[in-house]
């Protein structure tokens, strides 16, 4: 019972074989495919050995890996994978393809199903991108190399080159450094400083150089000095710079007026000249004309007038700018005045703090000048806000004057109006979400049906999940044959064991006497016999088996040879429906 079971299995397993479709259009891409990666470099492509999943999937391994790309999962491609296995790698290798930036887009089933027109530009891109990473390389190690070999060994040339470049760096070395030397902005008056760490001070602020800087120097040259003398020097440094600073920016002001000044009377100076010039001139075109020659006359006349005219305008345009210029002066001599007026008035008040004791330090002063700014914000805010208040009194004021000229309208309408248009928001409700149910209804019957794109994965997924069942069932199979083969075996091989032990056992019993010799050799030729008729029937089904494996492998040349016809007949009708468009659109053209 046990060896029939799964015979029977078996026999009703085999009408249910894979079939796995090929066409020429797929082959032809696949052995594409196949000469790409050859050409790239992956010669293990051509061991004939491998299934074609292998050396396909190995090769977009070695290409990803080719490729000098971060890689976040495990590519790491083996012989002899599981199903399991082989679906993960092919996980892997489609989730890394966005990630590289690869433009085409491929699912798992179908490098599993060897779906090589879609395979095909996806590897193509991967081969030329690591093609493209082996020229950065080698251009990288080549570049490399000759910077190596340029630090240790030098041609006549480049030593040229070297040296006009050392030229061209010095020289602009010497423009940055007289671009950005020291300066000299300000001049002190003659005979001003005597002492020499006044005169130091004074030309380093000559220069313009930062006042912290000068303190430092002061204040490293006064470290030498004692403890006691320490507050007072710095005190007599600082009354220094700033008395030498005053001095300067008083003969930088008074450089100002005297440019303001000679101005002036450079503008006075031009007006009269060419007062002159035109007096001159007028008096040159009189003598010509009593003089006679009348066409030279007329044109010396007429060009006296053109340079009196212009003349004319400069005095005016010079007249104009004299008195703007007089202006500003006028307006700069009043603002100095006015400053001046200014530090007056705050020197004495400073020297009536002096008097008084207040110091900058003290905390009573600090605290007036605290209370002082808090008493001005509180002005400043009773004034916005009695502002405010008289705004918001005049708006009130319109108000109520509104209402009090307004007619009132009944409370009895307004409460029926409420009333009606209640009811007519209820109503409308109540419409839209009847609307809005059936559109929900609508909306799930149309979510039910499934789309083209949903079909099509069902399908693809369908067919994944049939590859993988059969590749299973195949597996089992084999498991029940190499089952029943060995039960059988070992059911031979003990039937052939008990037989020799029962020869053995009755050989001496049988051979001591003639009658039970003759038994033994009968029941020995009736074994023998059975063995034969056992054999035979064995040869039997064998010769079966082959005659059906015979006529199921004419059946499948049959029906390849049918596919063929229908694929080439699909493409040419393919062909003559578009020829058949193209003359259409001819026949209903313009």
């Amino acid at each position: 019972m046990l060896n029939d079971m799964p015979k029977r299995l078996l026999r009703s397993s085999e009408s249910t074989e894979v079939d796995v479709r090929e066409d020429e259009e797929q082959t032809t891409k696949f052995q594409e495919i196949i000469d790409l990666l050859v050409a790239a470099g992956y010669f293990r492509a051509r061991i004939k050995g491998l299934s074609n999943f292998d050396k396909v999937v190995g090769g977009m391994t070695w290409c990803i890996e080719s490729c000098n790309f971060d890689v976040d999962v495990d590519l790491l491609f083996q012989e002899n994978l599981t199903i399991g296995q082989k679906i993960s790698l092919t996980e892997k290798i489609v989730v890394m393809l966005p990630k590289m930036n690869c433009p085409y887009r491929i699912e798992p089933h179908q490098i599993q199903g060897l779906d090589c027109i879609h395979i095909f530009p996806v590897i193509q891109w991967l081969v030329k991108r690591s093609m493209e990473m082996r020229q950065e390389m080698a251009d990288f190690v080549r570049a490399f190399a000759l910077n190596q070999f340029h630090k240790k060994h030098t041609f006549s040339e480049d030593s040229e080159i070297g040296a006009t470049a050392n030229d061209n760096i010095i020289k602009n070395l010497r423009l940055v450094k007289k671009a950005y030397e020291p300066r000299r902005l300000f001049k002190q008056k003659e005979d001003f400083v005597k002492d020499e760490s006044n005169r130091f001070i004074g030309t380093v602020l000559e220069y313009e150089a930062p006042f912290e800087a000068v303190k430092n120097t002061t204040i490293t040259e006064s470290k030498s000095s004692d403890s006691k003398n320490e507050s007072n020097n710095e005190k007599n440094e600082k009354n220094t710079t700033e008395h030498i600073t005053a001095a300067l920016s008083v003969i930088e002001e008074n450089s100002m007026r005297l440019n303001v000044y000679t101005l002036g009377n450079i503008v006075g100076i031009q007006a009269q000249e060419i007062a002159k010039v035109a007096e001159k001139y007028a008096t040159m075109t009189t003598s010509k004309i009593e003089d006679g020659d009348a066409t030279d006359s007329s044109r010396a006349l007429i060009a006296l007038q053109k340079q009196k005219t212009t003349l004319q305008s400069r005095v005016r345009k010079l007249t104009k700018e004299r008195d703007n210029l007089s202006d500003k002066l006028t307006e700069i001599v009043e603002k100095v005045k006015e400053y001046r007026t200014r530090r007056e008035i705050i020197e004495r008040s400073f020297k009536k703090i002096c008097e008084i004791g207040i110091n900058d330090n003290d905390s009573t002063f600090k605290r007036l000048e605290e209370l002082l700014s808090v008493h001005e914000g509180l002005k400043e805010q009773e004034h916005n806000f009695r502002e405010q208040c008289k705004s918001d009194l005049n708006l009130l004021r319109g108000m109520l004057q509104e209402i009090e000229n307004g007619a009132p309208m009944e409370e009895e309408d307004r409460v029926k109006e409420y009333e009606e248009q209640k009811e007519i928001i209820t109503r409308v409700r109540l419409q839209l979400a009847k609307k809005n149910r059936i559109i929900a209804s609508l909306t799930r019957q149309l979510d039910d049906v499934p789309g083209r794109s949903e079909l099509t994965q069902y399908q693809r997924r369908f067919m994944e999940l049939y590859n993988q069942v059969s590749a299973k069932h195949k597996e089992t199979k084999q498991y029940y044959t190499l089952y029943n083969t060995l039960d059988d075996t070992k059911l031979y091989i003990s039937k052939e064991l008990s037989l020799l032990n029962s020869i053995q056992d009755n050989y001496n019993e049988a051979m001591a006497s003639t009658s039970g010799k003759e038994q033994f050799l009968k029941q020995f030729e009736t074994i023998v016999a059975g063995v034969k008729r056992n054999k035979a029937m064995v040869e039997k089904r064998c010769t079966d088996e082959k005659g059906r494996r015979d006529t199921l492998s004419r059946q499948l040349v049959t029906l390849v040879e049918q596919q063929r016809k229908y694929v080439t007949a699909v493409r040419q009708l393919t062909i003559e429906c578009r020829k058949n468009e193209a003359l259409l659109a001819q026949l209903r053209g313009p």
